[in-house]
C-alpha cells in the first residue's frame, strides 16, 4: 500500500479523497493554486503545495507543476480526481514514466475510451448495443440517412459542451458548424459525430470496477436523466426503471465493455434508454474515472469507490464476485452549484454566480451526506466549476431517500453565493420525479414552474426587521429612552419608521416597520422570523436572496443609478471582454451594449430602452463581481456626465 498520495484537484472532490486517505493510513498532499491557498481542501490535506496561479493552465492543468509536487512531496501515487487532468491520457502516462502510481485506468484505455468514435467502435466489436450513428468526414450524409432527429457530439469530450440537437434537417449545416465552434473551444478538437436522437430518452449508467489480474464487477447502476443543458443535476441509484433482468443484462453489458479496453479501477459505462422499452439500450460512452456521483452508489451497496481505486492502484485483487454485490435501499443526491437565475432573462435565464461564503450550514443527519469544499469565507470565483458540494439522502426506499434530500436541502444554507438549492428542492417535489418517470428533457419542460422569479414578502419583511434592529443603539450601560427606535411618540400610536429595499432585478419595496408589525408595500402585515443572517442576505428553504438599500431620491434625480431601471448590473461575476458603447452614445431600447463571460459562458448586456449612455464604469478585460454596475443609459433628453479626464481614468 501507498504511504503518500498526492491529490492532483481541488474542491469537493479532493476533500472526499483526502477523507479515505486519512482513513487508510496514507498521507495525503493537496495542490493548489494561488486563489486556493485557503482552501478546505488544503487545510485537511497532511501537506499542501502551491502550483501556480489561479487560471487552471497554470496550476491545475500543469502536469509539470504537479509532477513537481509529486517528486518534492515524496508521493507515490497520484489521484485525479475528476475534471482537470483525470481522463487525460497524457497525465497518466506522464506518471507512469515518472515511477508514480495513476490512481485510474492506464493511458491507452482512456485515450481509447476518450475518443467516443473508436470506444462505440471497440464495444460493438464485443458485442455491446450501440446507438446508431454515424463520424467524420461523412457526418452530414449520416445524418440525413438517419433522418431527424439526430444528435450532434464532439468526440474528444463530454459534459454537455458542444451538444446541438437537430430536429430540422434543412439547417443541418448551420449546427454543425457551430457545434465544431463550441467542441474546438472547450477541448481544442472539433471532431464530431452524430446519433439518432432517441425522444424522452433516461440516462443510466453502469458502476464497473475492475483489478489489474481479470478481475471485473459491476456495481449497480445509476439513474441520471434529471438534467440541464445535458448536464446531471440529480442522480440516484438504483433506476426505478429497471427490472432485475434487465439489470443484469446492462450490467453483463458494462463489464464486456470494461473488459474490451483492458480496464483497471472505477469506472462507468452509460447508455441511452428508450423509457417505454428499457431492454432497447445502447451504449453512449465511458467514463474512465470517479463520477461526480458516485456516493449514491457507495451508499446502496456500503463500499468506499475511492478506497477500491486506491487498492486497485496498488496492485491488490477484488477480494468479491459478482455474486458478492447486493444492492440495499434507495439513495438520491442533488449537485449543489453556485448559480442564480436572471428574472431578467427569464426562468430559464441560469447564470453562474459567486462571491464570499458569509455563513454556512450544511445538512447532516440520519441517512444525509453531504460532499463539499466549503467553508465560511471560501470565495467563490468564476475561474472554476461552479458545482460547490453534493447532498446525498439514502433511505430504505426510495420516498424515504427524496423526502429527506428535500429537507436536507431547505437546511442548506451558503448566504453569501446564490446557489441552485431551492430549486432542486423543488424539482425533488414534481409530480413526475416523485412518480420516477424521468427522462432527460423533464427539467427543460418543467423550469417554468420550478423557478420562483419573485421575491416572497416574507423576504421583504425580515430585511426590514434586520435594518430596524441594526437602528438600535449598543446595549453597554445605559441607553436614553429617546434613542432606541420605538418611534414612541407623547399622547399617540408609535409611528412607522420606512425603509426602502430591492433585490437585484426587481422593482423596489417599501418595508414599513412599527414594533412587531410589518407592512410590506402597504399589503397587510405578514409574518417574519429571522433565524440567521448575515450583512444584506436571507436565506429560507433552500433559497437565497440578496435584499439591498433603495434610495428612492437618488433613484429620481438620475432616473437610474445604482440598481435603477437605466442601471445595466453584472448577471454573473465574470470578465467583460466586449464593450461597444462609450459614455455620450446613443442607443436603442435592446442594443448589445457590452458582453460578461464567465465559465466559457458569454452573457450580452443589452440597453433597457432608448436613451444616453451617461456612465460607463468597466473596459474590455475588467473584472466584475455579480450585481456591479457596469453602465447606466439615462431615457432620451438626459444629460450625459462629464468626460472622464485622462488622471480620473486612470485612477480607476
Amino acid at each position: 500500500m501507498f504511504e503518500t498520495v498526492l491529490v492532483a484537484n481541488r474542491g469537493e472532490i479532493a476533500v472526499r479523497v483526502i477523507r479515505t486517505l486519512r482513513a487508510l493510513g496514507i498521507r495525503s498532499v493537496a495542490v493548489h493554486s494561488d486563489a486556493d491557498a485557503d482552501a478546505r481542501h488544503v487545510r485537511e490535506a497532511d501537506e499542501a503545495v502551491r502550483i501556480g496561479p489561479p487560471p487552471a493552465a497554470e496550476s491545475y492543468l500543469s502536469v509539470e507543476r504537479i509532477l513537481e509536487a509529486a517528486a518534492a512531496t515524496g508521493a507515490q501515487a497520484v489521484h485525479p480526481g475528476y475534471g482537470f487532468l483525470a481522463e487525460n491520457a497524457g497525465f497518466a502516462r506522464a506518471c507512469e514514466e515518472a515511477g508514480l502510481a495513476f490512481i485510474g485506468p492506464s493511458a491507452d484505455a482512456i485515450a481509447l475510451m476518450g475518443d467516443k468514435i473508436r470506444a462505440k467502435e471497440t464495444v460493438g466489436a464485443a458485442g455491446v448495443p450501440i446507438v446508431p450513428g454515424g463520424r467524420d468526414p461523412e457526418l452530414a450524409e449520416a445524418a440525413r440517412e438517419l433522418g431527424a432527429p439526430v444528435l450532434l457530439k464532439p468526440s474528444a469530450g463530454g459534459g454537455g459542451k458542444g451538444m446541438r440537437l437537430v430536429r430540422d434537417l434543412t439547417v443541418l449545416e448551420d449546427e454543425i458548424a457551430a457545434a465544431r465552434r463550441e467542441a474546438r473551444a472547450s477541448f481544442g478538437d472539433d471532431t464530431l459525430l452524430v446519433e439518432r436522437w432517441i425522444d424522452r430518452p433516461r440516462h443510466i449508467e453502469i458502476q464497473v470496477l475492475a483489478d489489474a489480474h481479470g478481475n471485473v464487477v459491476h456495481l449497480g447502476e445509476r439513474e441520471c436523466s434529471l438534467q440541464r443543458r445535458h448536464q446531471k443535476i440529480i442522480e440516484e441509484a438504483p433506476s426505478v426503471l429497471l427490472d432485475e433482468a434487465t439489470r443484469a443484462a446492462m450490467g453483463a453489458a458494462a463489464v464486456e465493455a470494461a473488459r474490451s479496453c483492458g480496464y483497471r479501477g472505477a469506472g462507468t459505462v452509460e447508455f441511452i434508454v428508450p423509457g417505454d422499452d428499457p431492454s432497447a439500450y445502447c451504449f453512449m460512452e465511458m467514463n474512465t474515472r470517479l463520477q461526480v456521483e458516485h456516493p449514491v452508489t457507495e451508499l446502496i451497496t456500503g463500499l468506499d469507490l475511492v478506497e477500491w481505486q486506491v487498492r486497485v492502484a496498488a496492485g491488490e485483487r477484488l477480494p468479491f464476485t459478482q455474486a458478492d454485490i447486493t444492492l440495499t435501499g434507495h439513495a438520491v443526491e442533488a449537485r449543489l452549484c453556485a448559480e442564480t437565475v436572471s428574472v431578467r432573462e427569464g426562468a430559464r435565464g441560469f447564470l453562474p454566480s459567486g462571491g464570499t461564503i458569509l455563513a454556512l450550514h450544511e445538512p447532516e443527519g440520519d441517512g444525509v451526506r453531504t460532499d463539499s469544499g466549503l467553508t465560511e469565507g471560501t470565495e467563490v470565483s468564476s475561474l472554476y466549476d461552479p458545482m460547490l458540494a453534493k447532498v446525498i439522502a439514502y433511505g430504505p426506499d426510495r420516498d424515504t431517500a427524496l423526502r429527506r434530500l428535500r429537507a436536507a436541502l431547505a437546511r442548506t444554507v451558503t448566504l453569501g453565493v446564490p446557489t441552485n438549492a431551492g430549486f432542486l428542492r423543488r424539482l425533488l417535489a414534481h409530480p413526475a420525479v416523485v412518480a420516477g418517470e424521468l427522462d432527460t428533457g423533464l427539467v427543460e419542460r418543467a423550469v417554468d414552474d420550478l423557478v420562483e422569479t419573485e421575491v416572497p414578502p416574507e423576504v421583504y419583511a425580515a430585511a426590514g426587521v434586520l435594518r430596524q434592529r441594526s437602528l438600535a443603539p449598543a446595549q453597554d450601560g445605559w441607553v436614553d429612552p429617546f434613542a432606541r427606535p420605538t418611534a414612541w411618540r407623547l399622547g399617540g400610536e408609535p409611528a412607522w419608521t420606512v425603509h426602502h429595499v430591492r433585490v437585484p432585478g426587481h422593482d423596489p419595496v417599501e418595508v414599513r416597520v412599527r414594533g412587531t408589525e410589518v407592512l410590506v408595500d402597504g399589503a397587510p402585515t405578514v409574518p417574519a422570523r429571522l433565524t440567521a443572517s448575515a450583512g444584506d442576505w436571507l436565506a429560507r428553504d433552500g433559497d437565497a436572496w440578496h435584499v439591498q438599500d433603495h434610495d428612492p431620491v437618488a433613484a429620481s434625480l438620475t432616473g437610474a443609478g445604482s440598481g435603477g431601471a437605466g442601471s445595466l448590473t453584472a448577471p454573473m461575476p465574470g470578465t467583460v471582454t466586449v464593450v461597444k458603447v462609450a459614455v455620450g452614445d446613443e442607443v436603442s431600447a435592446g442594443q448589445s451594449l457590452l458582453v460578461v463571460e464567465a465559465m466559457k459562458m458569454e452573457h450580452v448586456i443589452a440597453a433597457p430602452h432608448a436613451g444616453v449612455v451617461t456612465e460607463l464604469d468597466v473596459s474590455a478585460g475588467t473584472t466584475v463581481a455579480m450585481d456591479q454596475v457596469l453602465a447606466v443609459v439615462s431615457e432620451e433628453g438626459a444629460s450625459p456626465q462629464a468626460p472622464v479626464s485622462e488622471a480620473e481614468e486612470a485612477r480607476r
